[in-house]
């Protein structure tokens, strides 16, 4: 089938196997390997990106489903709106700051789940940080870190948004 797609500013136009999974279109024909591929059931959440501003899990999405899409992946992010003088996207560099993550694993997925509940609501309080990232798996870090980065990403944008 065939499909178009704009993946980080950039328009793609393929044929596709029907059956074939956003995740692995993202990953093997855009190159953009900085949205893992976790458990393939959308259990884990690592693979999330923005389809049209909206977070989803990749894995449960097929690429045509997606035709006519925009898509953001964690590389682009920071080309995108709200990126810092450093290219840093506000929430990319309060992760770094408050160290939310360790293996590094879930956090395309958590940053991503996380620009959209600040754009839904910019100014959340912790409970509303963790149901917001609710589906995101981190087996590492315990999410106190995750939970303040997000929190400070929030206090950092007031009024700016966290726009993608």
């Amino acid at each position: 089938m065939k499909i178009t797609l704009t993946i980080d500013g950039v328009r793609y136009d393929d044929d596709v196997e029907p059956r074939l999974l956003l995740v692995h279109y993202l990953r093997e024909h855009a190159g953009r390997t900085g949205t893992p591929i976790g458990c393939d059931t959308s259990n884990c959440g690592a693979c999330t990106v923005l389809l049209n501003g909206k977070s989803v899990k990749s894995c449960s999405v097929l690429a045509v489903q997606a035709d006519g899409a925009s898509v953001t992946t964690i590389q682009g992010l920071a080309a995108g709106n709200g990126s810092g003088e450093d290219g840093w996207h506000p929430l990319q560099k309060a992760f770094h700051e408050e160290h939310g993550l360790q293996c590094g694993y879930c956090t395309p997925g958590m940053i991503l789940a996380a620009v959209d509940l600040l754009n839904e609501n910019p100014n959340p309080t912790e409970e509303q940080v963790r149901d917001g990232l609710e589906g995101n798996l981190c087996r590492c870090t315990g999410y106190q870190n995750i939970v303040r980065a997000v929190l400070k990403a929030a206090g950092s944008t007031t009024g700016a948004g966290v726009q993608a």
